[in-house]
């Protein structure tokens, strides 16, 4: 979930100071409206990789628990990571809400302060993908696994097919019509494991073997505009950044989000959620 901001040629002007503190900001609307929206997504990667009760495992870059909540539920003894006080404390409150023995601790994912082969498991959904040394971050995933344990990581697609990204640069053009969304080459850290193959080979230069990768489609529901708006402005703290370098006044932002408004209506045909569609690439290997 959180490590880093824009595009990695802008990871030498940011500090790991900088990246906790973004992700800090925005870890209570990130907590309300996205962790629990992939919480399916983490349960189809858990179950593809096979985690079972009793066994230990790292989540990395877990944010407030879409992807530990759910390991703890299937009765895993889980360690999360996050380089976020902010987002632990939101997870530390969910699992104390739902009884889940479950432990976390601030930690750079590129650096992992742990023993190797000390965990079954680990994993990583939508973290260690934005890290500015992604490679690393994937090797300290396989490093802490023990021989025989696997890594999964969730990540996102093409972003061409990622509607709620396409509803965001849309609703951006109602005011800034020449805007055509972040520059994607390089490709913005989000989207830099979209390529199935390129995770395959990620996974594979890690060390690991027969790794699998498979594309799956995840579905998001939104209630309406404001909802669509509320979970893109606290999803990332990228597009807080775009909104911010595109210098919208207060009714400029008033258009956008009555065109997400718009959307979201003509989406659902004018009653219930409309949903929006992601393609997730889930790759796992073997230590």
């Amino acid at each position: 979930m959180t490590e880093t901001l824009t595009t990695a040629n802008e990871q030498d002007v940011e500090t790991s100071d900088e990246i906790r503190d973004a992700w800090d900001e925005i870890a209570g609307g990130y907590d309300e409206f996205v962790t629990p929206t992939h919480m399916w997504l983490a349960n189809e990667g858990l179950r593809r990789v096979g985690l079972r009760s009793g066994m230990r495992f790292l989540d990395v870059a877990a944010g407030s628990g879409g992807l530990g909540i759910p390991a703890a539920r299937l009765g895993a003894q889980v360690l999360s990571t996050d380089i976020s006080p902010a987002m632990l404390e939101k997870l530390e409150a969910r699992a104390r809400n739902e009884g889940l023995d479950l432990e976390t601790r601030v930690m750079d994912g590129h650096a992992l302060e742990l023993e190797d082969g000390a965990f079954d498991m680990s994993g990583s959904q939508f973290g260690v993908m934005l890290f500015p040394d992604m490679p690393r971050g994937i090797s300290e995933l396989a490093h802490v696994t023990k021989p025989g344990g696997r890594v999964l990581m969730n990540v996102y697609g093409a972003p061409q097919k990622i509607e709620f990204f396409g509803f965001f640069v849309h609703a951006i053009q109602a005011v800034v019509p020449s805007f055509t969304g972040p520059p994607m080459d390089p490709p913005p850290l989000p989207f830099q494991l979209q390529d199935p193959e390129k995770l395959r080979q990620e996974l594979g230069k890690a060390g690991l073997k027969d790794v699998h990768v498979e594309t799956i489609t995840e579905e998001l529901e939104f209630q309406s505009g404001q909802h669509l708006w509320d979970w893109l402005t606290n999803s990332n703290p990228i597009v807080g950044m775009v909104l911010a370098e595109l210098g919208l006044t207060n009714e400029q932002r008033a258009v956008v989000q009555q065109a997400l408004d718009d959307m979201v209506r003509k989406r659902s045909g004018g009653s219930g959620p409309a949903v929006l569609t992601n393609p997730i690439n889930i790759g796992i290997g073997t230590k």
